[in-house]
Order: structure tokens, then C-alpha cells, then sequence
């Protein structure tokens, strides 16, 4: 009896999300079809379906991905500063590099959001996500380094800037070339920021 050949991509699933990413990067994050991906893919118009119920749900998969990476990006970045401050400065870059490399995904996590109700691994990564940076700004007000106060708001305050850096850098708005002075401008934003005397 002969057996049924394997089917071609070994990982039908991360080629469909490399797909969709690569088309994000060319139409945005609306204007693309499950069946364009599949033809990026060199699959079947029916393949996205053994994985994704719909566009929507390969947009939170797109997300989701992009959400673990930002939450390790945070975590690398301040892993080699023992002090509090320095640690947060630095997850504050490891959010800007994050952006700098990975403008698609973080296009579809903050422009074209999926449900959260309808997408709770998503909403469980994205949760990941802020309380890694919850717990940067609480390490820094239980060392006394950072004013006392409302623990989320601080923690916004935080994201606030970081964000409006890296969305300004990834859609071409700030006057630099490259990469690396968006970093040294993001480097010089946070230290303004931080308490004097730290």
C-alpha cells in the first residue's frame, strides 16, 4: 500500500504567518486576503484554513508572535543592568529596537488591533507584554528610585514615551537616518525623563 507523501512545508503554520508578514509590509495591515497569503505561500487557496479560521484570526497569530517577541526583546535588553533604572531605561530600548526590526508586526499589535474577547492568546501576550513593563517601574519604586504612586500610571507614562518614539521612528517621522540614532535619540528621551540624581 503506498503511503500518503508529506505534505511539502514542514510548518505549514509559520510559512503562513511569514506570508502574511511579508504582505503587511507591502499593502499594511487591512488590505490583504487569506488567499493571497496561501498564493505567497505556494499553497492552496484552502491550506490558511487548516490553521486560521479567518483573516482575522492569522492578524492575531501576527500579533501574538509579535507580543512574545516585544516581552523577550524587554527582558534581553535590561538582563545585563543590575540596577533598577538602567533596567527600565533599557527594556524601554529593547521596546524601540523591537520596533525598528519588526515594523510589521508591530503595526498590526498597535493599528489594527484584534479582539481581545475573541482572541484571548493574543490578549494573554499583550498582557504579557505590559506587565514585564509593570514590573521594570515596580522594581524602580521599591528601590526608591522612582516616585511613589499610582503603579499603572507610571507604567503608561513609561510606554507613553517609548511608544511615541518607536511609532514616529517606524513611519519615517523623526529627521534620522539610522536605526542607531533613533536609539541614541530614544537613549537621550529616557534620561531626560528618569529622576535627576538616580
Amino acid at each position: 500500500m503506498r503511503r500518503a507523501k508529506p505534505y511539502h512545508h514542514g510548518n505549514l503554520r509559520e510559512v503562513l504567518l511569514e506570508s502574511a508578514i511579508r504582505l503587511i509590509a507591502e499593502v499594511g495591515p487591512t488590505a490583504f486576503t487569506l488567499r493571497e497569503v496561501a498564493r505567497r505561500a505556494g499553497v492552496s487557496h484552502n491550506a490558511p484554513y487548516r490553521h486560521f479560521r479567518d483573516r482575522d484570526e492569522l492578524m492575531a497569530a501576527v500579533a501574538a508572535q509579535g507580543y512574545q517577541e516585544l516581552t523577550r526583546a524587554m527582558i534581553e535588553a535590561a538582563a545585563a543592568k543590575s540596577d533598577v533604572l538602567e533596567r527600565l531605561k533599557y527594556a524601554g530600548l529593547g521596546y524601540v529596537s523591537f520596533a525598528l526590526r519588526r515594523p510589521e508586526h508591530f503595526t498590526v499589535m498597535f493599528d489594527a488591533p484584534p479582539s481581545k474577547r475573541k482572541h484571548p492568546d493574543t490578549a494573554a501576550a499583550s498582557g504579557e507584554a505590559f506587565a514585564t513593563l509593570l514590573g521594570f517601574v515596580k522594581d524602580g519604586q521599591d528601590a526608591g528610585r522612582l516616585p511613589a504612586g499610582e503603579l499603572r500610571q507610571m507604567a503608561l507614562l513609561a510606554w507613553s514615551m517609548v511608544h511615541g518614539i518607536a511609532k514616529l521612528a517606524i513611519t519615517g517621522r523623526l529627521p534620522f537616518r539610522s536605526n542607531a540614532e533613533v536609539l541614541k535619540f530614544g537613549e537621550f528621551v529616557i534620561d531626560q525623563s528618569l529622576p535627576a540624581g538616580r
